[in-house]
């Protein structure tokens, strides 16, 4: 993200931030589907609302994201979570244990969007690469618009080629029912044991 884009996207948290703005739906929705004290990873963290609120949910949350400008803010505003610069297709247990995170999650968020922001192509790559830190049963979370060049059905094909199944699909962080007209759609996949 870069520019403008950048911009506008750090400004807009920042103002909705002050503003005292729900920023945690995701974090909510997050913490039903985790146990207690689990270990999340909120894969392109952004300005680490995610990872914040997980954290004093009282989850071990590690928020990762390739802008190291963003994650400067994150560690600035959130004190508390680990916050980490990392390219998702760079993230190994090696590089997570040199960092001092977990190796393995519990559960994975891509909150906000994450997967149709993702370099086209990748998606199937970024998939398999974090089905590789989450354990076996855990899960791998995905929201995002409907309206972009990845769909849904993309997703769908994506995790099944990696080995992940859906688990279950909701319209909104708020599980509303999902339909196929929906315009977000909020994804549980899981890794078989």
């Amino acid at each position: 993200m870069t520019g403008e884009r950048w911009d506008f996207y750090a400004a807009r948290f920042a103002r909705e931030y002050a503003e005292g703005a729900d920023l945690e739906g995701e974090a909510r929705f997050v913490d039903v589907i985790a146990g207690r004290g689990s270990r999340v990873l909120d894969a392109g963290c952004g300005t680490g609302r995610t990872a914040a609120a997980l954290h004093r949910m009282g989850h071990t949350a590690l928020g990762v994201d390739r802008d190291a400008r963003l994650v400067a803010i994150a560690r600035d505003r959130y004190p508390g979570p680990l916050f980490l610069t990392s390219d998702l297709l760079a993230l190994t247990p090696a590089v997570l244990h040199a960092a001092g995170a977990p190796a393995a999650f519990d559960v994975i968020v891509l909150a906000g969007n994450v997967m149709v922001y993702l370099a086209p192509g990748t998606e199937r790559d970024v998939l398999r690469a974090l089905s590789g830190l989450v354990v076996p049963n855990g899960a791998i979370v995905t929201g995002f618009h409907t309206d972009r060049e990845y769909t849904v059905p993309a997703l769908d094909a994506d995790a099944a080629a990696v080995g992940l199944v859906a688990d279950h699909r909701f319209a909104t962080w708020h599980l509303a029912p999902w339909t196929p007209d929906a315009d977000w759609a909020v994804t549980v996949l899981r890794r078989p044991e």
